[in-house]
């Protein structure tokens, strides 16, 4: 198997070329390409068949998020975007981009080359595994779930990695507001989580905000982890669940981690909970979502067929941690099916 061959588009010539320095210094990159604006790296997608792109948002003449939308239904590209602190981003996602890094505020080279080997890098080779015909799948509408049963001690937590931000709003968006409360880790840059609460806020029935210590786990709302250096737990006061968010060091290579908090509910919620294992690079959550199959939670996974980056769920799958696999599309109704059989 050959290099990784990268097309890299970026509209700042300086940013461009320090990109590429850094890049090629991994033996498995081959920069085939570079291009300045929309229409070029068409021009260079067509020439050289480049296997990932990355993607500034703030392009001349046709900005990365409108060529994502005019690309990607004639030549479906994995796309690495490189973003300033912007919900653009999510645009871009939603328009096909896998993944995205956030844009360094490069002083000197040093840091430049830390962004490289230690974000893009990682996040273009990730990109290059992803099955990228799984990136746009209308689902069929479903017929609207609802909860049977009246108990106020159920949970739902759900973990995903690249690809997850699309199949988190998927999943959700089909609960209504008598879904019990959910806590949820997507692996994602300091400031994004924030912002991308109220995305999914502004377009499910259910309440969506960025956690914070001490925030309520209620029916009808979902708690985000927020992004950087601290983990997200489930606890309970007073008979209360609650979240816990607290400094920590990286599990898995995360921060926050899917499984230290599926093992927090596992603790904590026992058998009155649903885990949940979207699209993913890696095994955070797998061994998590085994502590709660084992304390008697029932657990889903994403099926292959649709998943970005089959990696996360496969790995939970083969540790014996999914009692079933779900289509993206089947998983909100199989977690109201799970939850009225509790």
């Amino acid at each position: 198997m050959g290099p990784t061959k990268v097309l890299v588009v970026d509209d700042s010539i300086v940013f461009r070329e320090m990109l590429v320095q850094n890049l090629i210094k991994d033996p498995a990159i081959q920069i085939v390409a570079t291009a300045g604006d929309a229409f070029a790296a068409r021009d260079a997608i067509l020439a050289h068949h480049p296997d990932v792109m990355t993607l500034d948002i703030e392009l001349p003449r046709m900005n990365g998020i409108e060529f994502l939308r005019k690309l990607m239904p004639q030549y479906p590209q994995r796309t690495v975007v490189i973003s300033s602190l912007s919900d653009k981003v999510f645009d871009a996602l939603n328009a096909g981009a896998v993944d995205f890094v956030a844009k360094p505020a490069v002083s000197n080279r040093a840091q430049l080359e830390d962004f490289v080997k230690n974000d893009l890098l990682v996040k273009v080779k990730i990109a290059a595994a992803a099955q990228i015909g799984n990136v746009r799948k209308t689902a069929m509408v479903q017929e609207q779930s609802h909860l049977s049963v009246n108990k106020s001690n159920l949970i739902v937590a759900i973990g995903a990695s690249t690809g997850g931000t699309e199949a988190i709003l998927s999943v959700v968006k089909e609960f209504g507001t008598d879904i019990p409360g959910i806590v949820a880790v997507q692996h994602m840059p300091p400031g994004f989580t924030k912002m991308y609460a109220k995305r999914l806020n502004d377009n499910c029935r259910i309440q969506v905000k960025e956690a914070e210590t001490g925030d309520r786990v209620m029916p009808g709302r979902m708690l985000i982890a927020p992004g950087g250096d601290r983990h997200m737990r489930l606890v309970k006061v007073s008979g209360e669940y609650r979240v816990d968010i607290k400094p920590g060091p990286k599990v898995n290579g995360h921060c926050p981690s899917v499984d230290v908090l599926f093992d927090s509910v596992a603790k904590t919620a026992g058998a009155d909970a649903v885990g949940i294992i979207l699209t993913g690079m890696g095994g955070d959550g797998a061994k998590g979502l085994l502590a709660m199959r084992r304390a008697g939670a029932r657990t889903i996974g994403q099926d292959e067929s649709t998943c970005i980056v089959y990696g996360m769920p496969k790995v939970a799958y083969d540790l014996g941690a999914v009692e079933r696999q779900d289509k993206l599309s089947d998983i909100a109704g199989r977690t109201y099916t799970l939850l009225n059989k509790m």
